[in-house]
């Protein structure tokens, strides 16, 4: 890369022209010329300067912006006149959680050389470090020293580019100091470069600027000794012990290697049943390629990106038939230990894998998968983890290696060093992974923060948004600023001439009413229905007109894209939006008059769509029935009103067009879904598992369900022609047949029932048939199966994928979309943007409308963001159940003195050594190992005893059937005596009970616990 720059007199702007020469796929280069003006009223921002000050640049506005740096910036012993900060790029990288933190990290400047880097690195930390940029508070400074003439720095011949943005920081530290000095004279403050490449900071001491590593500034402040948990561990390690891990091949070898489709990649996924065995899928293979072990893994963390080598046919292996706990293997393990083992795996794990191969031997090679090695990682997955810290006793203020226990079973214990051992036992911790060298069976990382006390709702509720990366934090004081000024005493202007009834119908004459679940405040939905003259019907979809109150580009839209849905816990719910607009504004209550966004349909009797139109509208809705509520009035034969009328046509169509898209190949899938009636479980009276209820489903939930489908495929076929690159739609692709072929293997051997997936017409209609007249339950728990077996469902740019593969399977449908929850869901939000261009909407801001709609790139990075958060919204509010019944179940115990609730359980799985059992009642599945067969009802455990004894762990042996999906559990030594055998899908009685586990390592930690009564 070569770079020119030209000067056009001193006191006027510089020009900077780069030439950049870029390689093409032919062969030939092409020269890139690009120019940047340099400016000398670019404003340092300190309110020391007086000067730029007075020579400030205004924004966009017109406005002049305050001084952010303090006149009066920290002071510490190192730099008495107080101290400004100018971090480098791997600092933001590792140490974004020290620079958010309030007790440190003011008057901080990021410069824009730092922070370009960091977006292409980072974009979540990049998004991070701008919020502190915006915050008044921390009083972060974006300095564009790109754009100063004084700071800009032009790459030299033969310099990399990361020498040049290093020497680009010093230069900026360089004139800051100078430029202050002359300003302040003798109070100004020091200019402190923070960097961890020690030739940066030799280079900087060299030319007289401050350099310190992270380690050596936060040793400096007052409260270092819990900041110090802070920082990133791994950066300066030095190789310590034998290497245990095989080295990673290089990127060139990585890439010539899945070129020639000998290398292949994929998503690392860890078994939730057995810690040491993984799956990668690749295009190349039907099914899944097996990791088996440490050392084929390699290193990597679930979810990682890596790259795989298959190995030699006859080193393939069948998926593990044990069930394999971390915690249970390596119970007896210490961090401290760890560094010096020189082993990759425990003699516990060594013996494990074993048995593995063994089982896999005897099992033949017909069930037999492909396995292969990790041999390199192309995109880590690394996050902030919520767990408790494993430590066998404390140790004051003295630096302890202690092991982070992850909350998520399916990601290794994380090795960091810590201060505050004492505190931190018995507590909610968040942590992140640093580094994982080949020498150390576990990763590294630090401290982050604590969370409090285990069990603890606030905790435990924290604990879980932080686990499933939910944004929960309340909204700052920029979003709240682009709501309406009226607040909640904004109403829907009556005066027509208002530009908010620009391109509006008047839609208030319309019996529209709204079917919700109990107790719902963001109404999203209101429907219609009456008989046209022709005898026809008119049907109306009316979906709240969020796009009317957030804009697109202002701060409110960006927060809405970032978090992507509404998140809906137990006892609480994390909104997409601030709640005037979520659950009052946009919400279509009743007797309101409310802006929305109309589908109207001329249906005829037969349920066929004579047309279609959309129109932005004003509403009144006459009321908002639950789904209850709306049952009995319909089944109400006194009940002769207009409204009740059009709810009775409404019914009776949705009947119609389900029954038609049955017909065409829909799929009735099932999901464990429970409802909590109440989430307070302090309550003193009554029992909190009353609480829980299996949700039901009534004629009325179908009702709404299938006009909402309706508006969403009529929706989709509309911007789908208008944007035939960029609609927002949602697909659910075929799954393969592979998928079903264990299920279908397990009905044909336990019940004689054959699933044919040839189709989701022939899927559906053998899913109908697999009916137990003595388990009602049988034929649900198959279709939670067959669920499990699917692809899920994703937002695409329509762009990205052909025609064809438009198709949402569980549907039936060529086309799909989702337009009936932006309340609750962003993507419903664009799709409104979309259909207000398609239908040439004239109203208030329409000249915006089309902004960023036909960026195709911009659009799927936003599908990426809302696939990853919905997955995440839906996994956090299963988990907030579970913890619920916990505390339930925990509450229960101590109120009745009883050892937990006998219920009606199912076999999910089967292994050698336990079972997995789905409890229906409460919605949530659960391993049961051997020693959870209670093999003699009589003898009951004693006082106090909850958990099983390490005697009690070899007391039971186990027969395993792989091939009979089955398992008889006896008493040690008693095999010619009668056990308890149990099977796949078989019903069995369990006690569900709350457990906390014992010992100094598993201080606090609960657990539901099954046993599986005789």
């Amino acid at each position: 890369m070569k770079s020119l720059k030209r000067s056009f007199g001193d006191n006027t702007a510089n020009i900077s022209s780069k030439v950049f020469i870029r390689s093409l796929k032919s062969g030939r280069v092409q020269k890139v010329v690009r120019e940047q003006y340099l400016r000398k009223d670019i404003s340092c921002s300190s309110q020391l300067c007086s000067t730029c000050a007075s020579n400030a640049a205004a924004d966009a506005s017109g406005n002049v912006p305050k001084p952010v740096l303090s006149r009066q910036p920290a002071k510490t012993k190192s730099f008495a006149s107080g101290h400004y900060l100018v971090p480098d790029t791997n600092v933001l990288l590792t140490g974004i959680d020290l620079l958010e933190h309030s007790d440190a990290f003011y008057d901080v400047i990021i410069l824009q050389t730092v922070l370009d880097e960091l977006r292409n690195r980072s974009l979540p930390l990049y998004n991070r470090i701008m919020s502190l940029v915006k915050s008044e508070e921390k009083r972060f400074y974006l300095f564009f020293n790109e754009f100063r003439a004084e700071t800009n720095v032009v790459r030299e011949e033969g310099e990399t580019v990361n020498d040049r943005n290093d020497r680009a920081i010093r230069k900026s530290a360089e004139w800051y100091a100078s430029h202050l000095k002359a300003a302040a004279k003798k109070n100004a403050p020091a200019i402190v470069v923070i960097t961890n490449d020690a030739d940066n900071r030799r280079k900087s001491k060299a030319e007289g600027i401050e350099a310190l590593s992270l380690r050596e500034y936060v040793s400096g402040l007052e409260n270092a000794d819990h900041l110090l948990d802070m920082v990133a561990e791994g950066q300066d390690r030095a190789v310590q012990g034998e290497l245990i891990y095989p080295e990673y091949f290089t990127q060139s070898r990585m890439q010539t290697g899945l070129k020639a489709s000998v290398l292949h990649q994929g998503v690392f996924h860890v078994s939730p049943y057995n810690y040491l065995e993984g799956t990668v899928k690749v295009p190349a293979f039907d099914k899944p390629l097996l990791i088996l072990g440490r050392e084929s893994s390699n290193r990597s963390v679930s979810g990682d990106v890596v790259v795989v080598e298959v190995l030699p046919k006859d080193q393939w292996k069948q998926p593990s038939s044990k069930i394999i706990d971390e915690e249970a293997m390596n119970q007896n393990e210490g961090a401290d230990d760890e560094e010096d083992r020189g082993a990759i795996v425990t003699e516990g794990e060594r013996r494990a894998l074993q048995e593995e191969v063994k089982n896999a031997h005897r099992a033949g090679a017909d069930r037999a998968q492909p396995t292969a090695k990790v041999v390199g990682v192309m995109k880590r997955s690394w996050r902030q983890y919520v767990g408790t810290v494993d430590a066998t006793s404390g140790g004051g203020n003295r630096q302890q290696t202690v092991f982070l226990v992850p909350m998520d079973k399916k990601i290794p214990k994380i090795r960091m060093r810590t201060r505050q051992v004492d505190e931190l036992i018995g507590k909610r911790v968040v942590a992140t992974i640093d580094a994982w060298d080949r020498d150390s069976r576990y990763p590294a990382g630090h401290f982050i923060r604590s969370l409090g006390e285990l069990e603890t709702k606030e905790a435990e509720t924290e604990a879980l948004l932080l686990e499933y990366d939910v944004q929960y934090r309340p909204f700052p004081k920029a979003i709240l600023d682009c709501l309406p000024s009226e607040g909640s005493d904004w109403k829907v202007p009556q005066d027509k001439s208002d530009p908010g009834w620009r391109g509006r119908k008047d839609l208030r004459d319309l019996l529209v009413c709204s079917i919700d679940p109990p107790g719902c405040q963001d109404i999203d939905d209101a429907l219609h229905a009456r008989q046209l003259p022709n005898g026809n019907f008119e049907v109306g979809v009316h979906i709240a007109d969020v796009s009317h109150f957030v804009r697109p580009n202002n701060p409110m839209d960006a927060e809405a894209t970032s978090r992507g849905t509404t998140v809906y816990l137990v006892d609480k719910r994390i909104d997409m939006l601030p709640s005037l607009l979520g659950t009052d504004l946009c919400s279509l209550k009743p007797n309101v008059e409310r802006y929305a966004f109309s589908t109207i349909w001329e249906v005829t009797p037969d349920a066929e769509v004579v047309k279609a139109d959309f129109t932005k509208s004003v509403i009144y809705s006459r009321e908002g029935f639950s789904y209850e509520a709306a049952q009995k009035r319909i089944d109400d034969k006194s009940a002769q009103d207009d409204l009740t009328a059009g709810m009775r046509v409404l019914l009776r169509l949705s009947k119609m067009l389900r029954a038609k898209r049955m017909a065409a190949g829909a799929l009735n899938l099932s999901s464990p879904e429970v409802r909590i009636e109440s989430a307070d479980v302090s309550n003193e009276t009554g029992d909190p598992l009353a609480d829980v209820k299996t949700k039901a489903s009534l004629e009325t939930n179908s009702l709404v369900e299938e006009f909402m489908l309706l508006a969403n495929i009529t929706v989709a076929t509309k911007i789908q022609s208008v944007f035939p690159q960029t609609a927002l739609l949602r697909r659910h692709a075929t799954p393969p047949a592979t998928n079903f072929a264990d299920l279908s293997d397990q009905l044909k051997r336990m019940r004689g029932m054959e699933l044919d997936v040839s189709s989701s017409k022939a899927l559906a209609d053998s899913l109908d048939t697999c009916v137990d007249p003595e388990h009602p339950f049988f034929n649900t728990l198959i279709r939670i199966l067959a669920t499990r077996c699917m692809t899920s469902a994703e937002y695409f740019c329509s762009g990205s994928h052909a025609e064809p593969e438009f198709r949402h399977y569980g549907l039936a449908s060529e086309i799909y979309t989702h337009f009936t929850s932006p309340i609750r869901r962003y993507a419903d939000l664009l799709v409104h943007r979309q259909l207000a261009y398609a239908i040439e909407y004239e109203g208030q801001g329409s000249e915006t409308v089309d902004e960023g709609l036909r960026n195709k790139s911009k659009l799927e990075n936003v599908c990426r963001n809302l696939n990853f958060r919905h997955r995440n919204a839906q996994h956090a509010g299963r988990a907030s159940i579970e913890y619920y019944v916990g505390q339930a179940l925990k509450q229960r115990q101590a109120r009745m003195g009883d050892e937990g609730v006998i219920e009606d359980g199912y076999v999910m799985r089967v292994f050698e050594n336990g079972a997995v059992i789905f409890v229906p009642k409460f919605g949530i599945e659960g391993v049961v190992r051997l020693e959870d067969f209670d093999l003699s009802p009589r003898k009951k455990p004693k006082k106090g005893q909850q958990s099983a004894s390490e005697e009690d762990l070899v007391t039971k042996e186990s027969e395993f059937e792989p091939e009979n999906y089955a398992l008889t559990v006896f008493e040690k030594g008693k095999r010619d005596e009668s056990g308890r055998r149990v099977e796949l899908f078989q019903e069995v009685k369990v006690r569900v009970s709350s457990e906390e586990k014992g010992g100094a390592r598993e201080k606090g930690k609960r657990k539901v616990r099954m046993v599986v009564l005789a």
